[in-house]
């Protein structure tokens, strides 16, 4: 085996899934990471001197991404970009649309349309390239795409609507833009002047019925199979991924660079029947989306050249300036006009353009052949198509987030809690966590108590904790934690496990089973359930109890004279400490899989009974 090639291989996926790793860590845009790491293993890593000691360390780390491919490194960034296209189509709601759907519409024809015209006359005046080249990359540039723009919504958190009009758009508009470039190299090529018009209009028909008609029938396959059981567990989500590739594929046999359009649109058709569930094939294929942009942006930021930046000067800064200030206003500007977004979020979505994979392995692929064709102009496309995705994804990447904020269109960290339960000692603890400015949410299926958590100002939701009607309250609050704190042990592990995807599961917690000790409940799978709250002894039947008999929540703040010692030692073993809050506003749960120890300037959250609160 080639221990070289081996190195490489793992080198890609380690740095990849760091990069990844180090941002969650430190709340950064994974993508600005990705790039940086992907430069460092690639044009950066090779500037050192190959005998010198640092250069003899890192050579056999870094990646050679034609040598390591060869002709399998186009081929495969396609087949991955198909799987992105298809789990962004999976995330396409129709009933997002209901609000801005006019909006969407508007930016990836009028907004495209006039992105195009305008990057065209940057390139042309700017980068002087000739104009039919200009007219390409502005085709190639009018993309944005999954692999940027979900991870950087996932990093900005903007509010419902005008996230889900960024996530609408950023998908649409890989196929249109992708398409749209072929149309312009095929007119390129077509060495019939008069008759290219008529030849892309054609391309156009083909494209669109190509792919429209192979992404329909993929999805109906699949969801007939699916809905009659055809498809074991095991199997399930293999299947599906065999049929985007085949249709990906399939499509662009019968014609060139329709797989995307296909599988777009077979994403969508699964997502929004109501048959069929494909939670589970979502959840599969987004962890896949995130180790396939992970792999894609390393080893296409390594595959840059020293010898590519030459073509690259302060008219390409210039140019990369007009696309960012000029360019995208003036298509947002036209797009939104008379809509009923705001100011602050037509600004903000003006602010958001980061170009992704799909840009780069278009140009890739197209500056290739047109070499290959004696237009030596055409290797300048790749590098400046490169600078424009490294330039947005950084200044997207770094500012959106900010901007958000200062515009009150993002959301803040997620650091309030869903409540599952609004009984009265429910609504206590509720109270006691917005006392110390924690966002809560209650949600119960009784109305009475429902009723009774609204009289106390409280937000609460009436319906079920499954319902599709508290997921939507969920993302359109500040929530990031779960408590079921529900009398119904069954009901508290299944909503545990329902929102264990969106919070994660370290963020999800329940309380104890009934009459069950520490070792009986710890035998329960730990998928099953959330994290046991206060205390293996804490069941639902116990706090009842405690709070029937009188005991209250208390909020102690700690200090150098009363510490955590001290508040032990006052209020003894029935004290039962729920919640932390530091210094700076963070919260953690006390739970039976860890100890907190609090130190002066934190706030303690606790249980205490009615001599003890008055001592």
């Amino acid at each position: 085996m080639d221990e070289g090639v081996l190195i490489s291989l793992a080198t890609i996926i380690v740095l990849g899934i760091l990069a990844q790793y180090l941002a969650w860590r430190f709340r950064l845009p994974a993508i600005l990471l990705l790039l940086v790491f992907g430069l460092l293993a690639g044009p950066l890593g090779r500037l050192l001197e190959a005998d010198s000691p640092l250069g003899r360390i890192l050579a056999p780390f870094l990646i050679d991404s034609d040598g390591l491919f060869g002709e399998l490194l186009f081929p495969f960034v396609s087949l991955a970009v198909a799987v992105i296209l298809f789990e962004g189509g999976l995330s396409l709601k129709l009933a997002e649309l209901r609000e801005s759907g006019r909006v969407v519409w508007l930016l990836v024809t009028v907004g495209a349309a006039v992105g195009v015209l305008a990057t065209s006359a940057a390139a042309y005046w700017i980068l002087h390239l000739p104009l039919e080249l200009a007219v390409l990359l502005a085709a190639i540039l009018s993309v944005t795409g999954p692999t940027v723009i979900i991870p950087l919504l996932r990093h900005v958190r903007p509010t419902r609507r005008i996230g889900s009009v960024i996530k609408w758009e950023g998908i649409l508009i890989d196929p249109i833009g992708a398409i749209l470039a072929v149309l312009v190299y095929e007119a390129i090529t077509s060495h019939a002047d008069d008759q290219a018009l008529s030849i892309a209009l054609l391309s156009l028909l083909k494209t669109i019925a190509a792919g429209g008609l192979t992404g329909l029938a993929g999805a109906v396959i699949l969801l007939w199979a699916i809905r009659r059981h055809l498809l074991p567990d095991l199997l399930q989500n293999s299947i599906v991924l065999m049929f985007v590739l085949a249709c990906f594929v399939g499509a662009n046999v019968l014609q060139s660079e329709s797989g995307l359009l296909a599988v777009t649109l077979m994403g969508f058709v699964m997502a929004n029947q109501k048959r069929v569930s494909v939670e589970r094939i979502a959840h599969f294929k987004e962890d896949l989306r995130v180790l396939l942009i992970s792999i894609l942006f390393i080893v296409l930021s390594a595959r840059l050249r020293i010898s590519d930046l030459k073509h690259l000067d302060m008219n390409s800064v210039l140019f990369l300036v007009v696309l960012i200030v000029a360019a995208r206003p003036l298509a947002v500007a036209l797009s939104t006009a008379g809509s009923k977004l705001t100011g602050k979020e037509r600004l903000f979505l003006a602010n958001m353009a980061p170009r992704g994979i799909v840009a780069a392995a278009v140009s890739s692929i197209l500056a290739l052949r047109l070499v290959a064709q004696g237009q030596t102009e055409a290797a300048r496309l790749m590098p400046i198509t490169f600078m424009v995705i490294i330039g947005t994804v950084a200044y997207y990447g770094l500012s959106s987030s900010l901007l958000g904020r200062l515009l009150g269109v993002s959301q803040p960290n997620p650091r309030g809690i869903l409540l599952v339960g609004a009984h009265r000692w429910a609504r206590q603890i509720a109270q006691a966590l917005q006392a110390e400015h924690i966002p809560v949410l209650l949600a119960d299926t009784s109305w009475p108590e429902v009723n009774a958590a609204r009289m106390e100002g409280l937000p609460v939701v009436y319906g079920s904790i499954f319902a599709a009607r508290v997921a939507e309250e969920v993302e359109t609050n500040p929530i990031g934690r779960l408590l079921a704190l529900t009398s119904n042990d069954e009901v508290n592990a299944l909503a545990s496990v329902r929102f264990a995807h969106a919070f994660g599961r370290k963020e999800v917690y329940q309380l104890p089973a009934k009459n069950l000790s520490g070792a009986e409940t710890e035998a329960t799978a730990p998928e099953l359930r959330g994290r046991i709250l206060f205390g293996p002894e804490m069941t639902f039947h116990y706090l009842y109890h405690r709070f029937l008999n009188g005991a209250a929540m208390k909020r102690t703040r700690l200090s150098e004279e009363f510490d955590f010692e001290a508040y032990q030692r006052r209020y003894g073993d029935k004290a039962i400490a729920m919640f932390l809050i530091d210094a700076e506003g963070r919260l953690e749960i006390f739970t039976a899989d860890r100890t907190l120890t609090a130190k002066a300037g934190d706030t303690l959250i606790s249980l205490v009974d009615p001599s003890e609160e008055t001592a």
